[in-house]
């Protein structure tokens, strides 16, 4: 695979590239595998007990973080596979807080949230890895925004990096 590069500014609504600046480097998808590492270093040092702890009244609890993450990489890998196959309508809007709300986390043990946040990533890269390369530079609408393949690659890395640096900041 050749370089993907990083997306310009018209390739996602301006708040996402909050997220793909976190993002180092011009290859999200050797951005995505070394988080995998970094994610089972940060798992196992937290305990069934501690991953309901929430920073304060009313915020999610770490599993209600990681949920959210996982699901926030389902929609946008769904997104990215849907506009890099060239497919159409538009995409509808993407509801985190009903999401986590419906989600039940608190009452799945955080071992199982870390396991399927695993799985959901060997599956995002298994798909960004295999792309073939005009499908990087493809761009539909999702939730009323033109966003492209590409873009949508370092939002899935940049969104995991800005929540797990909140985690370590306001829950640890």
């Amino acid at each position: 695979m050749s370089a993907i590069g990083r997306p310009g500014p018209e390739e996602a609504a301006a708040y996402y590239h909050n997220y793909i600046q976190q993002v180092p480097g011009d290859d999200p998808v050797a951005v995505l595998a070394a988080q995998l590492p970094e994610f089972d270093r940060f798992a196992a040092a937290i305990s069934e007990d501690w991953s309901r702890h929430r920073y304060a009244p009313g915020k999610w609890s770490m599993r209600e973080v990681l949920a959210h993450v996982t699901d926030t990489e389902r929609v946008m890998a769904f997104r990215a596979f849907w506009f890099a196959r060239g497919l159409s309508p538009d995409l509808p809007s993407f509801d985190q807080d009903a999401a986590v709300a419906a989600a039940g986390s608190d009452q799945i043990a955080w071992a199982e949230h870390a396991g399927e946040f695993r799985r959901v990533r060997a599956a995002s890269l298994d798909l960004f890895r295999h792309l073939p390369q005009e499908a990087w530079g493809r761009r539909g609408v999702a939730s009323g925004n033109p966003v492209s393949v590409r873009a949508l690659a370092f939002i899935v890395a940049g969104h995991y990096a800005h929540h797990l640096r909140l985690l370590r900041e306001r829950y640890l």
